[in-house]
């Protein structure tokens, strides 16, 4: 479970966001994070919005969110010089007032990318308006409070940024200290120079003058309003970040494979010839690769060239070439290979789960109790049972049987009017096609058996119960499965999740099956995300109108390495598996009360299609009510 002070990550926001910071960087796998400060984390390859917006009314929230994303992933990426970033973070190194140096220059740089984004596009100077607004109010409170605890530096650069953000020319502290106000009088010139500043460079020249004026009567900074816009651990090998982060190494990997040394050489050459050029000494080659991958070898070639790879193959293609009219797609298809590198690296399951294995549970056979208790409980459903047999019945469609022809009664054919004169008995009547009993559809029941769920187990035992008799009488395929992971075995290298198939489809519509489901029990972790990306799997190999996929959970995702991004991959599985056409509806089941807290953590995960149930005899109308709801919006699709 993703948490901040208390408050539960918004997994839609978070996925709105990291698209955004995918497609306005142009670099697919630049992932997004929430930290304090929003930078560019070069080594992780992630993009953060600051936290400072949390505790903002949501339309402010988000509107700081876009605009921390803008300046990174518009601003930082494409127009701040990596070598001068160096050159101040070296200075910061060595200045004795480092966190104010970090903070005025990040201040001045992102005022000027700012700029630049609201001439680029214009439908982002309202947000940079309401984001300046914001801030203003805060810097104005923060300098009160400065004031008072006698935090000097802190103040004056309360100060700066309400003079450099400031709609008006005439600007009154009242209650700010005498030192400062000078301070600033003397070092506006040089502020207000950042309007007119076009370079990195200009910006970095700025700050250390400031810096020279007033290094030697003040102390450091105490609190961190800015972190600097870039988090780099190497130095750079190009000065435009984009470029950093989209260059390819020479050579990806750097072994080396032994190979005999080999005796036999062909000696046969292989070049080209034009009436341009004769190629007399018929010794150029011009079967060349320029390779980026691949493993070293100890084989000699014939001899080396001294030009460019492939200048010369190249001199015969470009005296004919001309600049092209139409659009250069070249980054697009850079992109293109950028996002099936990401592909491969995020794995099967997802990239949260890469070493999360699946581990199937033996079922032994249910013993003389669990026969009695299932009794018990299926004798305890009746009521319930009618309802949702009722429910899937009407809400889901039946399969459809043939047309059936040469019938004695029944419509007349057209095609077949011969026979009413040939034969004595004629055929030449058809039905069309008609309903069948069965019901096109197919579910799979995935229950969580975390350790979280111990208080309602032996509710969701008897939903379980609930389901499998009704679509058992329904005569639709179903199985049914709990979910967990080892949270004692797992570690960095593996993380075992097991998957207990309490009704397998072989066994579902058996009049004899079910006890089977009284062997779950609350057990340790739960990845809920890989779960279900492995049920989907296995329900997409059952052809049917409908692939319902009902989640029974607490909706508190919680393993290995998981608690941070569990509530985001929970929700990508389930965006991911709507996609592929399977409907998805998480199921919150208790006899409790139901908080607020866990209904957001379900709205989060589920969005609209999930249901919050307290007690058992609430679920087929709720069911009822969301099936309705989903078919019909399927229909308007």
């Amino acid at each position: 479970m993703i948490k901040f002070n208390n408050e539960i990550i918004n997994a839609k926001l978070f996925a709105e966001l990291q698209d955004m910071a995918s497609v306005l960087s142009k670099i697919p796998d630049l992932e997004f994070d929430y930290q304090f400060g929003h930078y560019i984390h070069v080594n992780d390859r992630k993009l953060s919005a600051s936290r400072f917006w949390d505790h903002y009314e949501p339309n402010v929230r988000l509107v700081g969110y876009k605009t921390d994303v803008l300046l990174r992933a518009l601003g930082t990426i494409n127009h701040t010089s990596l070598h001068e970033w160096q050159r101040i973070y070296e200075f910061v190194e060595e200045t004795p007032l480092p966190h104010f140096m970090t903070q005025l220059f990040t201040l001045l740089e992102d005022l000027r990318l700012e700029e630049i984004i609201r001439k680029s596009r214009r439908g982002t100077i309202s947000w940079f308006q309401s984001r300046t607004e914001t801030y203003t109010r805060y810097f104005e409170t923060q300098l009160e409070t400065n004031v008072i605890r006698n935090f000097p530096l802190d103040e004056l650069f309360c100060m700066i940024y309400l003079t450099l953000t400031s709609t008006s020319p005439f600007l009154h502290y009242k209650r700010a200290n005498e030192k400062q106000l000078t301070t600033l009088d003397s070092i506006k010139p040089i502020l207000f120079e950042a309007f007119e500043a076009q370079s990195t460079k200009e910006i970095v020249n700025l700050c250390i003058r400031i810096e020279n004026m007033i290094n030697e009567d003040y102390q450091d900074a105490i609190n961190r309003y800015f972190v600097f816009p870039i988090k780099h651990a190497e130095n750079f090998q190009n000065d435009l970040l984009f470029d950093e982060l989209t260059r390819t190494d020479p050579l990806a990997n750097d072994d080396a494979e032994d190979v005999e040394d080999q005796d036999e050489v062909m000696d046969e050459k292989f070049s080209t010839w034009n009436r341009e050029n004769e190629n007399s000494d018929r010794s150029q080659s011009f079967l060349r690769y320029e390779l980026e991958q691949g493993t070293k070898t100890n084989i000699l070639g014939d001899g080396a060239r001294e030009t460019e790879d492939g200048d010369q193959a190249m001199a015969s293609v470009q005296g004919f070439s001309a600049e092209s009219q139409e659009n250069d797609y070249s980054d697009l298809e850079n992109l293109d290979e950028q996002k099936q590198q990401r592909d491969g690296q995020t794995g099967k399951y997802g990239k949260e789960n890469l070493r999360a294995t699946k581990q199937d549970m033996e079922i032994p056979a249910p013993t003389l109790e669990d026969q009695q208790v299932y009794k018990d409980f299926v004798n305890a459903i009746q009521s319930e049972k009618l309802k949702l047999k009722r429910t899937i019945d009407q809400a889901l469609e039946h399969k459809q049987n043939a047309a059936r022809d040469h019938l004695l009664t029944g419509r007349l054919s057209k095609k077949q009017l011969l026979p009413l004169v040939m034969d004595d008995e004629p055929r030449v009547f058809y039905k069309k096609d008609h309903e069948s009993k069965e019901i096109d559809a197919v579910f799979t029941l995935l229950i969580d058996c975390s350790a979280s769920m111990v208080n309602k187990m032996d509710e969701t035992k008897k939903a379980a119960v609930l389901f499998h008799e009704v679509l058992k009488e329904l005569k639709i395929p179903h199985n049914v499965i709990g979910f967990w992971e080892d949270g004692f075995e797992a570690d960095e290298e593996e993380q075992p999740n097991y998957f207990h198939r309490v009704i397998s489809f072989d066994q579902s519509l058996d009049p004899k099956s079910g006890p089977t489901i009284m062997q779950l029990e609350s057990q340790e972790d739960n990845r809920d995300g890989f779960s279900i990306r492995v049920a989907a799997e296995e329900l997409m190999q059952h052809q049917a109108e409908h692939q319902i996929l009902l989640v029974l959970s607490d909706g508190e995702p919680s393993a290995y390495n998981y608690s941070e991004n569990g509530i985001i991959d929970t929700h990508d599985a389930v965006l991911y598996t709507r996609k592929r056409g399977i409907d998805v509806i998480g199921v919150f089941l208790t006899e409790n009360q139901i908080d607020e807290q866990e209904a957001n953590m379900m709205q989060n995960i589920y969005g609209r299609e999930h249901l919050l149930v307290q007690g058992l005899e609430e679920l087929p109308d709720s069911l009822s009510f969301l099936l309705r709801k989903i078919l019909f919006t399927k229909f308007l699709e």
